[in-house]
């Protein structure tokens, strides 16, 4: 029985159940996509750095409609058969959620409007219902004629009842007298056009609203929005059959049923009623545009503004981040060598992913390695890495285990899977009902360490994400390079057995999930609860993306009442709620959102002496429905490091993270309770305040780590 929460002002809104102790996942949620539209109006941000997240916020929405909200949906309809008082309540929480997400897109198109009228100073002139006579009218007409209308259709007989034709999020061009124009979904969203003074931006929706309408009629577009979730148990399939099964399931995401219509334009109440009734939605599933329907296309504006445009105005977007490899990554004979006498941690971005790039190209042309194995999740379609693996399976034992099913990225892993085939690389898949989440790679490599001995040696990278060269330029994550025997033979305990399409157990030092990952975790929490009790040094810290698992809550807040310090910084969805007198009064949670995503898990037991790196967020799929990997830090270095400057920096930052509160909101945090969190060496590192934490890993891989432990190894390198 959890213990029930007295009445909190805006808590039991939030609430899984009334008085039970946890914030509901998806509230949560958009409370993380609130705080990512607050950097799109944070005035300090550039401004292009501002319209990004606002392109961030309306990309966030439509995964959360495709994958949360249809489950939700989904869940309602099947509880109303077997348990109706909590089907009430689930409901109860569907209409906060589109109550929020009503305001939430009021606020998008605020913002949209001050974004607007900002980037015009700068030369940008984002062009909305331009009129006639008007240069930018002249300028969107060019674009239209060009590039939009030789992909349009001639318009069709519309009945309301085929509005389920749509795919997932495409739109239709709707036409007074029952006609419509299906619009491909391989339209740009938005359009650049140079002018004299800078350049013009122009969404799709508004220019096929100003150009056609007078030619045809054109009342409005609408854009539906499908439940995009499908998931392919694997377990009794054959290898063989398994790309060909996920690639079938790929039709489901564009037939599923209809959790959203957004329109743009001018509808009449009654063809919107018929529409939503075709579909089977409730009125709150209907929702105006915030502006436009391609807000999330303003990434076309921010990768691809013109250059003359970001000289004539400098300060529009952050300065390139001044990436570091580590220098041994630029010797390929000596990268082993120097992963034999000590481990090497990897930040990134801010040491470059190329470390690593460099780190497999050298094992791929070394003649002493050989083997090569690989997990991939999530792997850019261009990496470099594709053509290594592929020369390298020419000379030695190449083994990649794919997990086809990782969300929105199964075409690129079924390419990619055929791709090296091809080139003769050993390919395995994630099986089962389990996706294959964890992220390692491993090296066998046969070395003389011995005088006339030659012996298989490992290394082992294991890194907290996707062995992706794209997204590590935007994601923050920690890596370690090692050539512990230990940590080697594990691997290769891993692959052999995933690679029979076995759930890997007889581990020594790596942690799995599903099977022991959620045990260790509450019996670390247990073991500092227990110190605390005995008035021994107790502490927990952990970093991750997401915090919904109620057993783990539930043990932070018997920690907590135990005299645990408890510091959580979460990323997103957060279920647990701090500092409630008697229940969580020793736990804070706060949550930073910068210009990179923050990506990486840490999680810290000070009692046990105990920190471990892992692909997995404390969730119940993690813990359960995925194989994943948590990694012990053992080298006293490397663990000095992230104990006393990488966890205090998170802690300390006072310009970009929002602290939870007892009340279940999110508040900006005080440059007093971030300076409170600085640890000893910190304080002699970073002097001035407020701090930020993206910014001031930065400026240490600069500098090589200098004045860290890192710096310290770096200069005995």
């Amino acid at each position: 029985m959890h213990q029930k929460l007295g009445f909190l002002p805006t808590l039991p809104s939030l609430l899984v159940e009334p008085g039970a102790p946890f914030i509901h996942r998806d509230l949560s949620w958009l409370q993380f996509n609130e705080r990512v539209l607050n950097e799109a109006r944070e005035a300090s941000n550039p401004l292009l750095e501002r319209v990004k997240f606002l392109a961030i916020s309306q990309s966030n929405l439509d995964e959360f409609f495709m994958i949360r909200y249809a489950g939700l949906a989904r869940s309602i309809t099947n509880l109303q058969k077997t348990n109706p008082e909590k089907a009430e309540r689930t409901s109860e929480i569907r209409d906060s959620i589109l109550e929020s997400v009503a305001q939430f897109t009021g606020r998008q198109a605020d913002t949209l409007e001050s974004l607007t009228f900002e980037l015009e100073s700068a030369g940008i002139q984002i062009v909305r219902g331009a009129s006639e006579g008007e240069p930018a009218y002249a300028a969107g007409e060019k674009v239209f004629q060009e590039q939009v209308l030789p992909n349009l259709t001639v318009p069709a007989p519309f009945k309301s009842s085929e509005i389920i034709e749509l795919e997932n999020l495409q739109a239709a061009l709707v036409f007074k007298g029952d006609r419509w124009i299906k619009l491909p979904k391989t339209l740009p969203g938005v359009f650049l056009a140079p002018n004299e003074t800078g350049v013009y931006a122009f969404f799709l929706d508004d220019l096929i609203m100003t150009h056609l309408e007078s030619s045809f009629d054109a009342i409005g577009i609408l854009r539906l929005t499908k439940d995009g979730d499908f998931s392919v148990d694997l377990e009794a399939e054959d290898p063989e059959n398994i790309p060909d099964v996920v690639r079938s399931g790929l039709g489901r995401r564009d037939k599923g049923r209809a959790v959203r219509l957004q329109y743009f334009g001018s509808f009449e109440d009654a063809f919107l009623t018929q529409v939503l009734s075709v579909l089977k939605l409730q009125p709150g599933q209907l929702m105006i545009t915030p502006g436009s329907l391609y807000i999330r296309a303003l990434w076309t504006l921010v990768n691809q503004c013109p250059d003359s445009v970001l000289a004539a105005k400098p300060g529009l977007k952050h300065p390139p981040l001044v990436v570091r490899v580590p220098s041994i990554f630029d010797r390929p004979e000596e990268i082993f060598s120097q992963i034999q006498k000590a481990d090497i941690l990897l930040h990134h971005p801010y040491d470059a992913f190329d470390a690593f790039v460099r780190y497999l190209q050298a094992a791929c042309v070394d003649p002493k390695v050989r083997s090569i194995e690989q997990t991939v999740y999530r792997m850019d379609a261009l990496s470099p890495m594709i053509e290594s693996l592929k020369l390298a399976a020419k000379t030695k034992k190449v083994r990649v285990v794919i997990e086809l099913r990782a969300r929105f990225d199964e075409l690129n892993n079924l390419s990619l899977a055929d791709e090296l085939k091809k080139a003769g690389v050993e390919v395995h898949f994630g099986f089962g009902k389990l996706k294959l989440h964890a992220k390692i790679v491993l090296i066998t490599r046969e070395e003389e360490r011995t005088p006339g001995v030659v012996a298989e040696h490992f290394y082992t990278h294991i890194s907290t994400g996707n062995y992706n060269a794209a997204t590590a330029r935007l994601y923050t994550d920690l890596a370690v390079l090692t050539s512990s025997a230990e940590v080697g033979q594990d691997a290769r305990h891993f692959f052999d057995t995933v690679m029979k399409e076995e759930v890997p157990t007889q581990f020594k030092y790596l942690v799995a999930a599903p099977t022991k990952l959620h045990r260790r975790l509450l019996a670390h929490i247990e073991q500092e609860a227990g110190a605390a009790k005995r008035g021994e040094k107790a502490r927990i810290v952990a970093k991750v993306n997401a915090l919904v698992d109620e057993e783990v809550i539930s043990k932070l807040y018997q920690a907590s009442q135990a005299g645990v310090q408890i510091d959580l910084i979460v990323r997103g969805a957060c279920s647990l709620i701090p500092g409630i007198q008697g229940l969580s009064e020793n736990i804070r949670v706060i949550s930073v959102v910068d210009r990179f995503l923050e990506h990486s898990r840490i999680y810290y037991f000070a009692n046990a002496r105990a920190m471990y790196l892992c692909s997995a967020d404390w969730m119940p799929r993690n813990f359960f429905s995925r194989l994943e990997i948590a990694f012990k830090i053992s080298d006293p270095l490397l663990y000095q490091y992230i104990e006393e400057y990488l966890i205090p920096i998170y802690l300390s930052d006072a310009v970009k993270s929002r602290e939870l509160t007892p009340l279940g909101t999110w508040k900006k945090r005080t440059v007093a309770s971030a300076k409170a969190s600085f640890s000893t060496p910190l304080k002699v590192l970073f002097k001035g305040l407020p701090l930020r934490s993206q910014f001031l890993f930065e400026e240490l891989a600069k500098t090589e780590y200098r004045g860290t432990p890192l710096g310290d190894r770096f200069l005995m390198r």
